[in-house]
C-alpha cells in the first residue's frame, strides 16, 4: 500500500491504565483497570488498494488489513507467515438467492469462524513469548465455538497452557468434544452456570492483584486485540468476492459477544464499502433493546438453539460505542439490531433448505432471517450474511428440522469418538482461583 505504520498504541476504554503496545495489549488481554484495549487511531485503507482488491491475494489482503495495528512489533517476514497460517483454508462467498449471499467461515480446522482469530492470536503469543521463561496461562470463556478454536489454535504451542471455561450442558456435543479431548496443554473447566458466569470469572481473574508477578495470565476471548482485530479480514475477503461493486452490501452478522460485527464496522470506518450492518441476535436481546430504548440493561442469559450467541452482556459492545464516539445517533446510521426467536430459527432452517437447497446452522439462520427482513423492506439492496459454523456442529438441532442428514466431515467424525476430559467447577471465581493456585503455584 506504499506505507507502513511503525507504531500502534492502545488505550483502555476505562482510561485508567497506561498506554500499551500491541505486544503488551496481547499479553495482558485486558487492561489493569478492567477496560478493553482500543487502538489509538483508526488507520484508513488506501482507496486505490481497495479499488484493486480483486487483484490481490487473500494473504496480501490479510497482511495489509492487520499490519497497521502491529507496526514493527512483529517483523514483516514473521507476520506474513502468521497471516498465511491464519487463513490457509477457503473463505468463499456463495450466492443463496438473487439478493442474498453467504460468507462461509467454517472451512477451518474446527469448522467455526473463530479459527481465524484463534490461529492468529496463538501465533502472535508464541512469537512474543519465545524469549521468556515464564509459562503463559491463557484463560478463555466460551459459549461454544471459541473453546474449540482456541484449543486447536494453541494446541502444543510451547510455553503456553490454555484453560477453557464453558457452561455445562449449554454447548453442542461437537463443540464440547472439540474443546475437551485434546489434552496436553489444553485444559477444560466445565462451569455449573452460564457463559456470562464463565466470562465474569475470567475477567475477575485478570483483575486479581494477588496473582500479580506470580502467574502470567492472558485472554483468548475477543476482548484480546489479537483475537478481535484479525476478524476484519472476513469482510475484506467478502468485498473482494462481491460482484456488484457499485452497490455495497448489507452485512448481517450473527452476534453474541459482538467481536465479529465490531471488527466489520472497524473495517467499514477504515474505508471498506458497506451499506449497513445488522446485528442478528437471538432471545438474548440486550443490544436490540438498547437500540430501541437507549437503555443498556443486561438480563440473565437464556439458552437458545444458537448457543454461541447466548450472551447477555456482550463485552465488545463498548468497542462499538467507542468507534462511534459514544454517539447513538451516528451508530444508528450504520447499525441495526434485531432479535430472532428459536421458532423463527427453526422455520428459517426448514424453509431455506427446502427452497434453495442450502443448509444453514442455527446461527446462520438467525443471520439469514435478519437480512431477509431488511431486504424485504429495501428490495433494491442486496447483502451478505455470515455463516459462522458448519451445520454439523448442531446436527441434533438441524437434522430433525430439515428432515435430512447433514454430511459429516471426517475430522468431526474422529473427534466424536474421543474421550471427554474436563473438571467440573462451581460458577464462582473462588473455584477458578483455587484451580489456578493448585495447578500453577
Amino acid at each position: 500500500m506504499g506505507w507502513r505504520l511503525r507504531i500502534m498504541t492502545y488505550y483502555s476504554l476505562h482510561q485508567n491504565s497506561a498506554i500499551a503496545s500491541f505486544k503488551q495489549a496481547t499479553l495482558l488481554g485486558q487492561a489493569p483497570d478492567k477496560g478493553l484495549y482500543f487502538p489509538a487511531i483508526i488507520p484508513a485503507f488506501e482507496p486505490k488498494w481497495l479499488k484493486d482488491i480483486e487483484h490481490h491475494s487473500n494473504e496480501a489482503i490479510a497482511f495489509e488489513t492487520i499490519q497497521p495495528f502491529i507496526g514493527d512489533e512483529i517483523d514483516k517476514s514473521s507476520l506474513q507467515c502468521i497471516v498465511q497460517e491464519t487463513i490457509n483454508f477457503p473463505i468463499p462467498l456463495i450466492d443463496v438467492t438473487d439478493q442474498i449471499a453467504v460468507l462461509e467461515l467454517f472451512h477451518g480446522p474446527t469448522h467455526a469462524f473463530k479459527d481465524v482469530g484463534a490461529r492468529f492470536m496463538s501465533r502472535c503469543l508464541g512469537y512474543f513469548t519465545r524469549e521468556t521463561h515464564q509459562k503463559a496461562i491463557v484463560l478463555v470463556a466460551t459459549s461454544g465455538d471459541t473453546g474449540g478454536a482456541v484449543a486447536h489454535g494453541f494446541y502444543n504451542v510451547e510455553g503456553v497452557d490454555v484453560l477453557i471455561l464453558y457452561p455445562s450442558g449449554k454447548v453442542s456435543a461437537v463443540q464440547e468434544k472439540q474443546l475437551t479431548t485434546l489434552g496436553k496443554n489444553i485444559h477444560a473447566l466445565e462451569v455449573d452456570g452460564t457463559f456470562d458466569d464463565c466470562q465474569q470469572m475470567v475477567k475477575t481473574a485478570f483483575a486479581d492483584t494477588s496473582f500479580t508477578g506470580k502467574l502470567f495470565l492472558t485472554s483468548a476471548n475477543s476482548i484480546n486485540v489479537a483475537r478481535w482485530l484479525p476478524q476484519q479480514i472476513y469482510y475484506l475477503l467478502a468485498w473482494k468476492q462481491w460482484k456488484n461493486k457499485s452497490m455495497p452490501p448489507v452485512f448481517s452478522v450473527p452476534s453474541g459477544n459482538f467481536g465479529n460485527i465490531c471488527a466489520g464496522m472497524l473495517a467499514f470506518l477504515r474505508g471498506m464499502p458497506a451499506h449497513r450492518f445488522i446485528a442478528a441476535c437471538n432471545a438474548n436481546d440486550t443490544v436490540p433493546s438498547f437500540m430501541e430504548t437507549n437503555s443498556y440493561q443486561p438480563k440473565p442469559a437464556v439458552a437458545t438453539l444458537s448457543n454461541a450467541m447466548d450472551v447477555s452482556d456482550p463485552s465488545n459492545f463498548v468497542r462499538i460505542l467507542a468507534l462511534f464516539h459514544q454517539s447513538q445517533e451516528k451508530l444508528r446510521q450504520v447499525l441495526s439490531a434485531v432479535r430472532i426467536s428459536d421458532e423463527e430459527t427453526r422455520t428459517t432452517l426448514r424453509r431455506v433448505h427446502h427452497s434453495t437447497g442450502y443448509t444453514l446452522d442455527p446461527h446462520g439462520a438467525v443471520g439469514y432471517l435478519a437480512l431477509e427482513r431488511y431486504l424485504n423492506e429495501y428490495p433494491e439492496k442486496a447483502g451478505i450474511f455470515l455463516e459462522t459454523a458448519h451445520p454439523i456442529k448442531f446436527y441434533n438441532v438441524v437434522e430433525p428440522v430439515i428432515n435430512s442428514k447433514v454430511p459429516m466431515p471426517e475430522s468431526v467424525k474422529g473427534v466424536l469418538e474421543l474421550e471427554k476430559k474436563s473438571v467440573m467447577v462451581e460458577a464462582d471465581y473462588l473455584a477458578l482461583k483455587a484451580y489456578l493456585i493448585r495447578s500453577y503455584s
